[in-house]
């Protein structure tokens, strides 16, 4: 068939593959071929679309079940042979709609002319639409393919004059540590009244441009510079993620499991016992994505905490242990 497109094989994933697995598939390959880590490379950019628009159909319940129904018309009858086989209707197994376009139990697949209208119908858009920059006008761009999230509040602001000519432009991009490192939809509002939304690819770091295709001046780019807002307990450090833990003193010493906050939320990791203030942990794996498809370590730093009010029976067993404890780390002061 015309323009079909394979996009289990493009994601190099099981037809049976669970949405996790594709998740996890989509955001090693989104960072791999993204424009922006590949810069003049055709081929990476192609990639990276195919890429986008495969995951945003198969990441889909209703869309995912949808394509594979098609695929089946698709083996079955073909494009090329008689007009019989174009007005054949196949069952869905669920009624659905998506951008205001429904899809009826009976699905007509013959009424297709070629897979990319299949695919048009099914994501609600239309072709050659062009997008232009009145100040009332709402578009939404594809960085990056789409990822259900929820647009977030982010604002950016920049200064433009007025210009015949296509021209660049450059806006700063303020994004919360997590939505940098899952990506999703990202809102933003423009000075000249514009409100965009923004597919963010995973794993963006401070410093990395975004382009939007003919959003500048009169048909020029606009880049987006991605800047990471502070966060009250992580911090990036190039691809690893770095945070404080507090721990009690009884914890210090005796070691053990402790949950630890991750952006992939708590893990358990084993504390040796004695350990000190100061001292740094490694939890392999819980960073960001690097460019060859890994991740980065979050690195944990213990910190002991003394506990300012404690109770009477607590206060008894301080009292007590002081007695007959036997360490003293002022010996090599005394002598």
């Amino acid at each position: 068939m015309q323009n079909f497109r394979n996009y289990y094989e493009i994601l190099g994933v099981a037809r049976d593959a669970s949405s996790e697995e594709i998740k996890k598939v989509y955001r090693r390959l989104a960072r791999q071929y993204h424009p922006d880590l590949n810069p003049g490379n055709k081929e990476a950019e192609e990639k990276f679309k195919d890429i986008g628009e495969a995951y945003e159909i198969l990441s889909d319940t209703n869309k995912r079940s949808q394509y594979d129904q098609f695929s089946r018309f698709w083996n079955q009858r073909g494009f090329n042979r008689a007009k019989a086989a174009r007005s054949e209707s196949f069952k869905s197994w669920n009624s659905r709609s998506s951008n205001n376009r429904s899809f009826s139990e009976d699905v007509d697949f013959g009424q297709f002319k070629d897979f990319n209208s299949f695919v048009d119908q099914l994501l609600g858009r239309r072709r050659e639409v062009k997008v232009g920059i009145a100040a009332t006008e709402r578009s939404r761009l594809s960085v990056n393919s789409s990822d259900q999230f929820r647009p977030g509040t982010t604002k950016t602001i920049y200064t433009v004059s007025p210009s015949a000519n296509p021209k660049n432009v450059e806006a700063q991009l303020t994004l919360p540590l997590e939505k940098a490192y899952l990506g999703g939809r990202e809102r933003i509002r423009l000075e000249d009244g514009r409100s965009l939304e923004v597919d963010m690819p995973p794993g963006m770091i401070s410093g990395q441009r975004v382009r939007l295709k003919g959003q500048g001046i009169a048909g020029g780019d606009l880049y987006l510079k991605i800047t990471l807002a502070p966060h009250s307990f992580f911090n990036l450090e190039g691809f690893d993620v770095v945070c404080r833990l507090p721990v009690t003193p009884s914890e210090a010493v005796l070691g053990g499991q402790i949950e630890v906050p991750t952006l992939d939320g708590l893990v358990k990791m084993s504390v040796p016992p004695g350990v000190a203030s100061g001292q740094k942990l490694r939890l392999a794996g819980k960073g960001f994505p690097t460019d060859n498809g890994r991740r980065g370590d979050q690195l944990v730093e213990i910190e002991i905490v003394i506990p300012k009010n404690i109770s009477q029976p607590e206060r008894e067993l301080y009292e007590k242990l002081l007695k007959i404890q036997s360490s003293n780390p002022r010996l090599d002061l005394l002598l």
